[in-house]
């Protein structure tokens, strides 16, 4: 790279760092492996130093939200479970006895330091539903508020298979979304991303990702092999995308650099949101925060429509519907082919769609009253994937 590229990266990291030491409000997500023995016990010495790091923060003025793994690896020890369990029942009942132990050790640290835990545990429903996503909000904006320090994490107990954020790096990223935060730190075991295998020699920090192309040809396979967590780093990387595209900067690195990133020091890898128009936060909501309850499947022009030209999607459009949902659900959008194409909140329940398909508005209003002259999915309430 020429001078003047590397003049401009140096500037655009230092103006990142700047940002996330200068942030008002921050989201720290901490993994499982940083959290636990090998054995997989919940290490009090690791708790303490990172509850030192986010106090040292708060007490500055930041407010700060800590996004927390580690309640289904603590709960495995106490029911002798000598790896992490593969089936859902089994993972909820770790995490059920694991995760009073994770909250009880922050709350006793945090008390020392004159600082008060607050649980907030979420699912991905909290996250679809309009009512419980901003209840969601409402809540954690009050805690802040009064000067708590919300602790939160997937509600495995209650999740499903069909219906979980995957891993909390997703979840962390969604919620300095739903916040607005002004940058969003994910700790792991890895100090940061590489362009190789971190253990092979030769691979080096990759220190700025200015978008998806500073990624091309970077193998960013899985990492950590502790066995007690579920996130990767292809999965982190995704998280760091979520929060850019929100206008959040991202620093990804290992729970031993904590203060140096909050700090704006040069450390792990830094994600910078992008110069170009930012996604609405319906459409970030849509996109990443919400499953499909079912699907249409799209004529090839219905798909040019609603991809191309933004449009929204007509009933004379649709040939196919599937799934079990109601007016106001999320449903994907699909090709004749089964691809997804665009995810949007859907005006009529699953039941009616077979009566409206392939009618025209007009039709439809003339035939079956004015109720029915309206769009499946508005285009205000779609989003392209």
């Amino acid at each position: 790279m020429h001078s003047a590229g590397l003049e401009q990266n140096d500037s655009l990291e230092k103006t990142g760092r700047a940002a996330v030491a200068a942030a008002r409000r921050v989201v720290v997500k901490v993994g499982s492996s940083s959290l636990t023995t090998p054995d997989g016990l919940i290490d009090s010495s690791r708790i303490r130093d990172l509850v030192r790091v986010l106090s040292e923060r708060r007490d500055t003025g930041q407010e700060v939200i800590l996004v927390s793994s580690g309640a289904v690896a603590a709960g495995m020890t106490p029911l002798g479970m000598s790896r992490r369990p593969r089936d859902l029942a089994s993972q909820q009942a770790a995490a059920s006895v694991g995760q009073g132990l994770l909250l009880a050790a922050y709350t006793a640290e945090l008390a020392e330091r004159g600082h008060t835990a607050a649980q907030v545990l979420l699912t991905v429903e909290d996250m679809m539903r309009r009512v419980q996503h901003r209840n969601a909000q409402r809540t954690l904006r009050r805690l802040l508020d009064i000067g708590a320090v919300p602790i939160v994490n997937e509600n495995d107990t209650v999740a499903t298979h069909e219906l979980r954020f995957g891993d909390n790096d997703r979840l962390a990223a969604l919620v300095a979304h739903l916040m607005r935060a002004d940058a969003l730190v994910l700790l792991s075991d890895v100090d940061a991303l590489y362009d190789g295998d971190p253990s092979v020699p030769g691979s080096s920090v990759v220190g700025l990702v200015r978008g998806p192309t500073d990624l091309d040809g970077i193998d960013i396979g899985g990492t950590g092999g502790r066995g007690v967590g579920t996130g990767g780093m292809v999965t982190k990387v995704e998280s760091a995308r979520i929060a850019t595209q929100a206008g959040v900067h991202t620093v990804l690195t290992s729970a031993a650099n904590a203060r140096a990133a909050l700090a704006g020091e040069k450390v792990g890898t830094l994600f910078v949101p992008g110069r170009g128009r930012r996604p609405s936060a319906r459409q970030l909501w849509l996109a990443h925060a919400t499953a499909g309850r079912g699907s249409l499947v799209l004529d090839p022009g219905a798909v040019i429509a609603v991809v191309r030209e933004k449009a929204s999607l007509l009933p004379a459009g649709v040939v196919r519907v599937t799934g079990d949902f109601s007016a106001g659900d999320p449903v994907d959008l699909c090709d004749e082919q089964g691809r997804v194409v665009a995810r949007g909140l859907v005006n009529y329940d699953a039941a009616e769609v077979p009566d409206l398909m392939g009618r025209s508005t007009r039709w439809l209003a003339r035939e079956m009253g004015p109720s029915y002259e309206r769009e499946l999915v508005h285009r205000d309430d779609l989003v392209v994937l």
